[in-house]
């Protein structure tokens, strides 16, 4: 049966607010956070930027399953997002806008919109998580190139 947990640990690195996370999946894999001046130094991630890179990294995710699963070439994705948040506390995003710019050969509108609903209605556990809270604008691009440079092959 597999793990149903997620955990992760996260330490302070110095006198001001900088830490590093590793997840126990991932623990050769830190990220390093902290704020700006004066609370911080500025040498990391926000927690609100964390938030909008694991929205995106989940979405996209589930965009990329769902779409080949429907057998769809996807060559290329990337997504954008921006957050607005609140000035006054508690501090918090009010709306995330999200752009899925797909690079595929045979992708079209519907099957890219279709990927995007199931994504938020039950594939990707983020958006299940703050879609009650934030208001989410999806919006997406298609590109029918066939050379996506941008994509890279890791070993």
């Amino acid at each position: 049966m597999p793990e149903l947990q997620e955990e992760v640990t996260v330490r302070l690195i110095n006198h001001k607010t900088q830490f590093t996370g590793v997840s126990n999946a991932n623990p050769d894999q830190p990220i390093r956070f902290d704020y700006k001046p004066p609370l911080g130094d500025g040498l990391g991630y926000n927690g609100l930027e964390l938030l909008l890179m694991s929205f995106s990294g989940c979405s996209a995710t589930a965009i990329v399953y769902l779409l080949r699963k429907m057998g769809k070439t996807v060559s290329g994705l990337e997504v954008n997002a921006k957050g607005t948040r609140r000035e006054q506390p508690p501090i918090k995003f009010e709306k995330i806008f999200i752009e899925f710019i797909l690079n595929s050969k045979d992708t079209k509108d519907a099957d890219i919109q279709k990927a995007i609903q199931l994504a938020e209605q039950s594939v990707c556990p983020v958006w299940q998580m703050i879609k009650n809270n934030v208001d989410v604008v999806p919006e997406y691009k298609l590109s029918a190139q066939k050379n996506n440079e941008r994509l890279t092959q890791q070993d």
